[in-house]
């Protein structure tokens, strides 16, 4: 059995203080270790968690992953499309529920057989932790290596492995709404390229535009390519919990998420998470056309949902109804003033630029430039 305090400061001594995960009892001592003595998330589902240190380790910080095997399945569509994609290191720890020989629960007999060959699948070098306090340290030393490669490595850890932290006290936190300003007027329907020409006339030096899965970020790309943008691929509903990495991590940056209501629909309880966490430089803007756009403008439910109200119930500082482009330029300009996480809410017409082209810089490129931008 590992000493887990002291495994935990050996993750420590190599630049691992920033963690995020969902429970699991075969890792609840590293969990508590990492709530006790680092900076832990609390995410609502293990692929946010993943989502979170991605933009975290992009904003120059080394991350760690913490979940149960179950919820690798959880966390499939960011490593894939993610992490895979834009070649952004993460170190994952993902415990054996349901290992052979182990009498364990019904629902994770099938994980428990698949769980390394899922990793295999996704192209995900791993191995099993030792308990041998040496082997392990050896081993996290080799996993580093992989992480300075750009390269996510997860470790699959056997029931037993850690020796017991208690978990301290948790002093949580309620986090209010301050002002929240609901539909007022006739709203415009703009176009979504224009309203990304609207947010791009306030981007300077200081300022991260990080645009959601499909035909937003393309169109910002034909706005206006910039090192200090991103333009998700896949990995749909995970912008929010990106840019509150980038955000916790870059205090000193203006981080905007550019969201759309297909992507927040699948992953409403990143504005949860965003909410407690409460970075002050994060603006959090929301279009919605009530529709899949990107895949034949097919309906979304997001006429059914009361978005201001939502963001407002969990805690953003600041929630806005926005009518037309004027009011949101004023929003923007405003909150670059006074700061505070802010959700902006707009109703946009359904469509895109004809024709619309694609990025011509891959992925791993568009990531490059931003790590550079946000660590230069």
């Amino acid at each position: 059995m590992l000493n887990t305090n002291k495994f935990g400061n050996s993750l420590k001594n190599l630049g691992y203080d920033f963690f995020s995960g969902v429970p699991c009892s075969f890792l609840k001592y590293l969990i508590n270790y990492a709530i006790n003595d680092c900076e832990y998330i609390m995410a609502t589902n293990e692929g946010d968690a993943v989502a979170t240190c991605a933009g975290a380790s992009v904003a120059g910080r080394k991350t760690v992953v913490l979940m149960q095997n179950s919820g690798l399945t959880n966390a499939t569509s960011p490593l894939t499309s993610l992490t895979y994609t834009f070649k952004i290191p993460v170190l994952g720890f993902v415990s054996l529920r349901g290992e052979k020989g182990i009498n364990d629960e019904p629902q994770h007999d099938l994980m428990g057989r698949i769980t390394t060959q899922m990793l295999d699948l996704m192209k995900i070098p791993w191995g099993f932790l030792s308990n041998d306090f040496e082997e392990a340290i050896k081993q996290l030393s080799e996993a580093n290596k992989y992480i300075e490669k750009n390269e996510t490595f997860f470790f699959v850890v056997k029931k037993g492995t850690f020796d017991k932290v208690e978990l301290k006290e948790q002093k949580l936190h309620r986090t209010f709404n301050k002002l929240k300003l609901t539909r007022g007027k006739r709203e415009t329907f703009p176009p979504r390229i224009l309203v990304l020409k609207e947010i791009s006339k306030i981007k300077n030096s200081d300022t991260v535009l990080l645009a959601t899965t499909g035909k937003t970020g393309r169109e910002l790309y034909e706005v206006g390519d910039s090192p200090n943008n991103l333009y998700m691929v896949g990995s749909l509903g995970c912008i929010s919990p990106f840019a509150m990495g980038i955000a916790l991590s870059k205090p000193d940056k203006n981080v905007i998420a550019i969201d759309g209501d297909g992507s927040l629909l699948m992953r409403m309880g990143t504005i949860v998470t965003n909410a407690y966490y409460q970075p002050k430089n994060m603006l959090h803007i929301l279009l919605d056309n009530n529709s899949h756009d990107s895949t034949g403008g097919q309906a979304t439910i997001s006429q059914n949902v009361d978005f201001i109200e939502i963001a407002s119930s969990v805690g953003y500082e600041t929630t806005a109804y926005i009518h037309d482009l004027s009011e949101l330029e004023k929003f923007i300009k405003n909150w670059k003033i006074y700061k505070g996480l802010c959700f902006l809410y707009i109703r946009i017409a359904k469509g895109s630029k004809t024709p619309l082209g694609r990025p011509k810089i891959k992925p791993y490129q568009v990531k490059e430039r931003l790590v550079e931008f946000l660590n230069s």
